[in-house]
């Protein structure tokens, strides 16, 4: 997995830059909240270009990814500070050397943590600060808990305080503490890494008290 960590930091440095899918102020965090994505004005920040898609399609968000090296995300034009978060992830289409899942306490397009899932069965929490990115776990690890291919992934967020908590399908892959970001809005998303096609939809997204 040496070739996986060393290509998504080069990505990131890139996309960040490039290709920001950003969510406005909006909606405040009570809680619970929920979404089915059956409704197009429910208020994520959507954008699609050449390099990719990012759309309310047939009751899910969906992300696809056309371009090599590049990810993009919707965000929910929300804030949060504790939190639990659930969302099923279905990888529709697509090479499985892959990336999505949730970025969680967003305070801009620069600084957030990242929960990644792969096609083929890896997983990763990161942190980024607007220059670089920071594994909280070290580099891709494997969990036999994460449904590999097209399939769908029950993914898992917890924030209470300074700790934050991964799951996947009802199995923790990995607590942390970090002080870093205490707050802030929720998004989905996908990345390519040398393949394009990568397609995910993400449906039924809970978000409530821990």
């Amino acid at each position: 997995m040496g070739t996986r960590s060393t290509m998504m930091n080069r990505r990131w440095l890139v996309v960040v830059l490039v290709f920001l899918l950003v969510g406005c102020e909006g909606a405040g965090g009570q809680l619970p909240w929920s979404d089915d994505f059956s409704d197009p004005a429910s208020g994520w920040q959507v954008e699609s270009d050449a390099s990719a898609k990012v759309e309310y399609y047939d009751g899910a968000m969906r992300i696809l990814v056309q371009s090599p090296n590049r990810l993009a995300w919707a965000s929910a034009g929300r804030e949060f500070s504790d939190f639990h978060l659930t969302v099923e992830a279905t990888q529709v289409a697509g090479p499985d050397d892959n990336e999505y899942g949730v970025l969680a306490r967003m305070q801009d397009a620069k600084h957030f943590y990242r929960f990644s899932i792969s096609g083929d069965g890896y997983y990763q929490v990161s942190k980024y600060d607007g220059e670089a990115w920071e594994p909280l776990n070290g580099d891709w690890a494997s969990s036999e808990a994460i449904q590999q291919g097209a399939a769908t992934n029950r993914l898992e967020v917890v924030c209470r305080g300074v700790t934050l908590a991964f799951l996947v399908n009802g199995v923790e892959l990995i607590q942390v503490e970090d002080a870093d970001y205490r707050q802030g809005d929720v998004g989905l998303y996908a990345g390519s890494f040398f393949e394009t096609g990568v397609e995910v939809h993400f449906d039924d997204l809970r978000v409530e008290k821990p």
